[in-house]
C-alpha cells in the first residue's frame, strides 16, 4: 500500500490491536524471564526450564488438543518440528543458565540481535538476497553485542557465551518458524514448540528434582508456564491483526521493560557499555525493519 493513500479505519485498528498485543506479549516475556531468575535463587535452573515447558504444553494442550482442533498433532515436516523444539529448549536453557550471572537487561541485549542474525541467515537457509546497507547494519549489531560482553577486556560475565549460543539457537528456531508455516498450521507448530523440551526433561528430572520450598515458588513455576503460552498467544495473534514490518519495532519495548524489571526486583543498574551497545543493536535492527517496511 502506497504511504499517500489513506488507511482504512478498520485497518487502523486492526494495526492497533495488533501493537497491543505485541506489546503485551513481550510483557509477558520479561515477566518470564524475571520469574526464571528469581526461582534459580530456590530450585535448581532445569527445573526451572522444566516448569516453563511443561506447565506451557499443559495450558497449550488445554485448548489445542485433537478434541478441540482435530488434527492438531499431524505434521507434514515431523523432522523439522523437532529439530525446532530442540532448537527452542537449548535457546532457554542456555538462557535461563546465563541470567543467574548476568543483568535482565545484559541477556536482552544479546537476544535482540536475534534479528540481524535471521536477516544475515536469510539467504543461505531461505535464499533470500541480503544487500551491502543490510550487511553493514548487521555487522554494526553484532559490534554493539560485542561491546556489552568486552570479550577479554574485563567485560561481563563469560556465561555470556551462553547468552550468545541461545541467540543463535533462537535465530535458526525463527528461520525454522518461517520454512513451516508453509507446510503446517499455526496451531500445529504452537503445539509441537514445548513439546520436545517437555517430554526431555520431564525424562530426567527425576534425578534433578528439588521440593519446591514454599507456597510462592510452586506458584512460580506455575507462573513461568504460563508467562510463556500466553506470551506466545499474544504473539502469534498479533500478526493476525498486523503485518510484521509494522509491529517488529515493538520487539525494542522489551529492553525497557527488562531493564525496569531488574531494577525493581533485583537492584540491577546498567552500565554504560550496556546502554551504548543496547543502543547500537536496536539501531541496527529498527533500520533492517525500516528497509523491509519499503519493500511494502
Amino acid at each position: 500500500m502506497s504511504s499517500t493513500q489513506p488507511i482504512p479505519r478498520d485497518q487502523k485498528i486492526d494495526r492497533l490491536v495488533g501493537i497491543g498485543l505485541i506489546c503485551a506479549a513481550y510483557i509477558c516475556f520479561t515477566l518470564l524471564d524475571t520469574t526464571a531468575k528469581w526461582l534459580n535463587h530456590s530450585i535448581p535452573t532445569t527445573q526451572t526450564v522444566w516448569s516453563r515447558y511443561t506447565f506451557s504444553v499443559m495450558i497449550v494442550f488445554a485448548f489445542l488438543n485433537p478434541w478441540t482442533k482435530p488434527g492438531v498433532l499431524k505434521t507434514r515436516r515431523p523432522a523439522l518440528q523437532v529439530t525446532r523444539s530442540i532448537l527452542l529448549f537449548g535457546s532457554t536453557m542456555a538462557n535461563f543458565i546465563a541470567i543467574n550471572y548476568l543483568q535482565l537487561a545484559q541477556t536482552m541485549t544479546i537476544a535482540l540481535a536475534t534479528p540481524l542474525l535471521v536477516a544475515l541467515l536469510s539467504g543461505p537457509f531461505l535464499g533470500e538476497h541480503v544487500s551491502r546497507d543490510r550487511l553493514l547494519a548487521i555487522f554494526l549489531g553484532f559490534m554493539g553485542v560485542i561491546l556489552v560482553a568486552r570479550p577479554g577486556f574485563g567485560g561481563i560475565h563469560p556465561i555470556a557465551i551462553l547468552s550468545i549460543i541461545g541467540m543463535i539457537c533462537y535465530a535458526v528456531f525463527s528461520l525454522m518458524t518461517r520454512r513451516l508455516a508453509g507446510f503446517d498450521s499455526t496451531e500445529t507448530t504452537l503445539v509441537y514448540s514445548g513439546l520436545v523440551g517437555a517430554i526431555i526433561l520431564s525424562v530426567f528430572m527425576p534425578l534433578f528434582w528439588q521440593k519446591p520450598p514454599d507456597l510462592l515458588t510452586m506458584c512460580l513455576m506455575v507462573a513461568t508456564g504460563a508467562f510463556g503460552a500466553i506470551g506466545h498467544f499474544f504473539l502469534i495473534h498479533a500478526y493476525r491483526h498486523a503485518p510484521a514490518y509494522i509491529l517488529s519495532p515493538f520487539m525494542y519495548t522489551q529492553l525497557g521493560w527488562m531493564i525496569l524489571s531488574g531494577y525493581l526486583i533485583f537492584g540491577d543498574i546498567p552500565d554504560q557499555f550496556t546502554i551504548a551497545g543496547g543502543s547500537i543493536v536496536a539501531l541496527s535492527g529498527l533500520y533492517l525493519i525500516w528497509k523491509e517496511g519499503q519493500k511494502i
